[in-house]
């Protein structure tokens, strides 16, 4: 589902260069959940956007589902992200004018998906939210809004998911509820999760974990 081959980054600033990741190779499985951790700084989620195709790397290559990104413009990435790529964020990034009914609503609707508010409110009622449909996200708590997310980011049935810190903003409680939610709807729609995460405990619950140490692989 996902093969990263030598992949490095290299920023460059006022004549220095940083090298945020550097020759990172690995391989992901369809269905399997996979964890990328490590310290602040080591260069998980310039990670994660490079395997969504949200960056383009300096050098090396993502295969996502059999498609190569780097040789893909910033609209066919874009694309393939609509097509097979489901995200959910540390901040939930819900669009604060929409209903949680109309957010989960969008992506169905940008891919040109039939019945919109049907499966918008069955993925809802799936994540507990089902009285909720009408409340925008600053009616909505922390924990309800990342279920939002949760349940837009499975409506479109991606091949698979990326998680940045999703339990990032919450207190221990509602990161249990958030977590439990979260791969038990993946292994239902057998989507292949890709986890970002400095909390261990959470990446113990996938199958496979990397750490990341100063934008390189650690043992």
């Amino acid at each position: 589902m996902l093969a990263v081959s030598h992949l490095t980054k290299i920023y460059e600033s006022q004549g220095r260069r940083l090298t945020v990741l550097d020759d990172v190779s690995f391989t992901i499985e369809a269905g399997q959940s996979f964890a990328i951790v490590g310290p602040s700084g080591s260069g998980k989620t310039t990670l994660l956007g490079l395997c969504a195709g949200l960056d383009r790397a300096s050098s090396g290559s993502v295969v996502l589902n059999g498609i190569a990104l780097d040789e893909l413009s910033e609209d066919q990435r874009a694309e393939v992200r609509n097509q097979h790529v489901g995200f959910v964020f540390q901040n939930f990034q819900l669009i604060p004018t929409l209903t949680a009914l109309e957010n989960v609503m969008v992506p169905i609707e940008l891919r040109g998906g039939s019945r919109a508010e049907a499966r918008a409110r069955e993925w809802l009622d799936r994540v507990g939210l089902a009285d909720r449909a009408h409340h925008y996200p600053a009616q909505l708590s922390g924990g309800e809004q990342q279920r939002v997310a949760l349940a837009r980011a499975f409506a479109n049935e991606p091949k698979i998911l990326f998680a940045d810190e999703p339990t990032g903003n919450l207190d221990g409680d509602t990161s249990e509820t958030v977590e439990s939610l979260l791969f038990s709807l993946n292994e239902e729609a057998g989507t292949t999760l890709v986890l970002v995460t400095h909390d261990l405990e959470l990446a113990g619950r996938t199958q496979q974990v990397l750490r990341l140490k100063n934008g390189r692989v650690a043992g």
